[in-house]
Order: structure tokens, then C-alpha cells, then sequence
């Protein structure tokens, strides 16, 4: 498999701004409401790099210890970094308040560890609930129920900011099949938001990704996890 050449990223990562642009426009929302995060896992400093100078403004990260040595080596440099991968809670105290938002909770157990890390540094970090909106057995994440009492339940970790949900469908072989799945987020960040519960925003949807983002902006994401479109294949 052939990696993607820094011009290559360049020109990837300026059609996917545009591409992001233009699937707005076409569900009749304001691009400005819908931000493109750049997946870099497995693309080192000067991939990163070349994403941003070409306009990425938003990274996200999967694992902790790359995040780490990306972060040491200021890779980031112009853009803001979220977490979007699996987190363990002993892996946990290396993210908070590194991160603006941590897309991928899914247990009460690790909103706690979280939130005392949150309270010790001092700060609110801002983080979504991960939800298994296709109830697949292989996938982590929240029932719609859980994440519904999840909700109810973050007020009660004053160091914690719950911004919306994150969700990955299950892999669909037709266009446009999984926007039933994103449908069904946006109503259930909808009812969330309609408690009006503390410390709740519900100001993200964190859905879509290369091959699938149109229609993730067309049910509503703001956020969409563009990786291949713009680095190519993982190798």
C-alpha cells in the first residue's frame, strides 16, 4: 500500500473542508455549524502538520500513548486535539485537561475517575457519551436507555461538562442506509437536551466519517471524523 505524499494530504485535507462545506449547504444548515476533526491516528508529526496548514483545525487522537508522544512533539500546533478512542480508567489521567473533549464515555465507572481528575486539576472537561446505536455486540458503547440515564446522572460530577454524543453505525454496504441510525442519535440528543438537566449542553454530535459523512451532516453532526479521505488507507 502506497502512503499519501504531504501534497497528497494537502489536497485531500482542502476537498474534505469543502466537501464538508458543501454537504451542508445541500441539508440546508450553516457550514459554520458543522466542524471536520481529522483522525490521525497512525500519521506522524508531519502528516499532522501538512493537515493543518492545509485548514484542518480540530485533530483527534484514538490512543493514549500516541496522543502523548504527538503532544510532546507539538504536533498539534494550530489545530484543537479531542480524544476519540477506547479509554481505559488507568490510561485516564493522561488525557483529562489535555483534550478539549473526550468523545468515547460509556460507563459510570469512568465518568467518575473523570470527573476526580477533572476536580483535582481544577478544571470541567467536556465530554460526550459514546452511544451503540446499531447494538452491535462488538462495539462498546451505551444503549439508548443507558445514555438516557447517564444523563441523569452527570449533574451529579460537577467537574464534568456532558456536550452531546458520539456514535459509530454499524458498516452498511448502501449509501445512505445508515441514516436511519443517525436519525435516531439526533432524537436522543434531542430528548436529552429537553431534560435541561446541570452541567448538560448537548451542543455536539460527534458522527460520520469518510464514507458516511453526508449523510451524518444531513441527520444533524457537527462533527464528522474524516481519516482515509484525507490520509489515505491505514496501513
Amino acid at each position: 500500500m502506497t502512503m499519501m505524499t504531504l501534497e497528497q494530504i494537502t489536497d485531500n485535507a482542502r476537498r474534505m473542508q469543502d466537501a464538508v462545506i458543501e454537504a451542508a449547504i445541500h441539508a440546508g444548515r450553516d457550514p459554520a455549524t458543522v466542524r471536520l476533526l481529522a483522525a490521525t491516528k497512525v500519521n506522524d508529526v508531519q502528516r499532522v502538520q501538512a493537515a493543518i496548514a492545509a485548514g484542518i483545525r480540530l485533530c483527534g487522537e484514538n490512543r493514549v500513548q500516541e496522543l502523548m508522544e504527538k503532544l510532546a512533539l507539538n504536533a498539534y500546533a494550530g489545530a484543537e486535539i479531542h480524544f476519540i478512542g477506547h479509554l481505559q480508567r488507568n490510561k485516564a489521567k493522561q488525557v483529562v485537561g489535555r483534550v478539549g473533549l473526550i468523545h468515547s464515555v460509556a460507563s459510570r465507572e469512568l465518568a467518575e475517575v473523570l470527573n476526580r481528575l477533572a476536580g483535582e486539576q481544577g478544571i470541567t472537561q467536556d465530554i460526550l457519551l459514546e452511544v451503540n446505536i446499531g447494538a452491535e455486540e462488538s462495539k462498546s458503547g451505551l444503549s439508548p436507555e443507558e445514555t438516557m440515564d447517564m444523563a441523569a446522572f452527570l449533574p451529579e460530577l460537577s467537574n464534568l461538562r456532558l456536550r452531546g454524543l458520539m456514535a459509530i453505525p454499524p458498516v452498511v454496504e448502501n449509501n445512505g442506509s445508515n441514516r436511519r441510525f443517525f436519525a435516531k442519535m439526533y432524537a436522543l440528543a434531542v430528548d436529552i437536551g429537553a431534560k435541561k438537566y446541570d452541567n448538560v449542553t448537548m451542543d455536539c454530535l460527534s458522527m460520520g466519517m469518510s464514507n458516511d459523512f453526508v449523510d451524518a451532516i444531513a441527520e444533524g453532526a457537527t462533527i464528522v471524523r474524516l481519516g482515509s479521505a484525507i490520509f489515505g488507507p491505514r496501513s
